[in-house]
């Protein structure tokens, strides 16, 4: 059986520069010194879990994230689960189906402005993203300063 309040807390996975991905969480409020966390994801529900090969680590040692390279998510979901063990007991599984991507500043900004009309025109594309290819699903705020 599952040890209650052994499972992690407050997990969050972001990706970010489109193909890097931290996923960290808290350890659990009944997680014992000796208790270690293992994170495993997929992209789709028909591949198998892959492991972390790059954990993140409290003074204890235990497992409280991990870093990925070269992620790639076509859809806007991705699978996680965090088990472990303590004292050669399970701990509580969980199962997750976030990700949130930070995305890069908007590319190839530029700014022409004509002093006859006392307009500026400004220009950019979207910004390299992990999964979103419509230009549609991007919303921009611009500020201006007069100097």
């Amino acid at each position: 059986a599952d040890m209650n309040g052994t499972a992690i807390e407050n997990f969050v996975c972001v990706i970010f520069n489109v193909s890097f991905m931290n996923c960290t969480w808290h350890v659990g409020r009944a997680a014992s010194e000796d208790t270690q966390y293992f994170l495993y994801w997929r992209t789709s529900r028909k591949e198998d879990f892959t492991g972390c090969q790059n954990y993140i680590k409290d003074n204890c040692g235990r497992h409280t994230g991990c870093r990925f390279q070269n992620v790639t998510i076509e859809n806007k979901r991705a699978y996680f689960l965090v088990n472990g063990s303590r004292s050669g007991q399970n701990i509580q599984s969980i199962f997750y189906y976030i990700t949130v991507e930070k995305l890069t500043p908007p590319l190839n900004v530029t700014v022409n402005c004509t002093e006859a009309s006392h307009a500026c025109e400004i220009r950019w594309q979207p910004p390299h993203t992990s999964h979103v290819k419509r230009r549609a699903c991007f919303k921009y705020e611009i500020v201006i300063e007069n100097k």
